[in-house]
């Protein structure tokens, strides 16, 4: 049963109870809050998302309230907990919606050990998975956006899931977070894409959050192979430039990029050795979506050759 299977009335209730269960791939959960903002964005993107009975087992439990301080009588603020515990400080209001994304993530990546957790957007082909890890303004989450709106999967804009025993990549599907320009590009570039209301003013500017396709909603139970690890980088007037890196620079960089690795200690070493060792490592820097796209598409053509030639 998905979120849209569901009564609106009934699911609404359920958040406001804290009986809310949303499962996201391998995890589930559980989201509690009385703000409208939280309704409306859970309504608009979490649609075809599978949802739990309220008694089920949750992964992780959050709750999304308006704050109580002192501030609420000039200056109206939501507050994150997860397990009575708070680990941000409170933000305004109106920025409650994108301050739910920003919670999910942050219960994943401290959490979810049993895997190599990368900072990376994922996207699969054929079953082959490009991973693309990067530092915020590198234009990581538009080429993603991109990518997935031209015939590639979506399994996460923000957590690579490696499998510590298999080395697959599991989904992790959840929105794709669109900042600034980045924001008027996917409207031009993908036609009738669904998003958010635009919150402005954040700590990374204006941002909202894209839906993710449907039929790749659908599909968050199926893992990938890693083939390609991609470091992306938009640069204004650039040519599309596609370079091969080194293996043992890459695995630096993505150790550098990785939630757990040196949590993980050897397990997390030998996961991103048996990574790298098994892709084709590349720079790639761009400034046209169209010729980026391009790119992605003729690496996965030339997978395809090799495969059956």
């Amino acid at each position: 049963m998905t979120l849209s299977d569901l009564d609106e009335g009934v699911w609404r209730e359920r958040l406001r109870r804290g009986d809310l269960v949303i499962r996201c791939g391998p995890f589930r959960y559980r989201i509690e809050s009385r703000l409208p903002l939280i309704a409306e964005g859970l309504g608009r993107l979490y649609a075809d998302y599978p949802v739990a009975e309220p008694d089920e087992f949750a992964d992780f439990s959050l709750k999304m309230a308006e704050g109580t301080g002192v501030h609420r009588w000039w200056h109206r603020q939501v507050r994150f907990s997860a397990d009575g515990f708070y680990p941000f400080e409170p933000l305004p209001l109106d920025h409650a919606y994108p301050q739910l994304e920003w919670a999910m993530n942050w219960c994943l990546t401290t959490r979810a050990h049993h895997y190599l957790m990368l900072h990376a957007a994922v996207v699969e082909r054929d079953g082959l998975a490009a991973i693309l890890p990067a530092p915020p303004g590198s234009g990581k989450s538009t080429l993603c956006a991109a990518l997935v709106h031209r015939g590639w999967r979506l399994l996460s804009d923000e957590v690579a899931l490696i499998s510590l025993t298999d080395g697959r990549i599991w989904p992790a599907v959840r929105p794709i977070s669109l900042k600034n320009q980045s924001i008027d590009i996917l409207r031009a570039y993908a036609p009738g894409c669904v998003m958010t209301r635009v919150t402005h003013g954040t700590t990374k500017g204006s941002v909202t959050h894209l839906k993710v396709p449907t039929d790749q909603v659908a599909r968050m139970d199926e893992p990938a192979v890693p083939r390609w690890v991609v470091f992306p980088k938009y640069v204004a007037g650039a040519p599309t430039r596609l370079a091969p890196v080194a293996r043992a620079r890459s695995l630096l960089d993505l150790g550098g990029n990785s939630f757990n690795y040196t949590l993980l200690g050897r397990d997390g070493f030998e996961a991103l050795g048996r990574l790298v060792a098994s892709c084709a490592c590349f720079e790639f820097s761009y400034s046209q979506l169209d010729e980026a796209i391009q790119t992605f598409d003729g690496l996965a053509a030339a997978a395809r050759e090799a495969h059956h030639g």
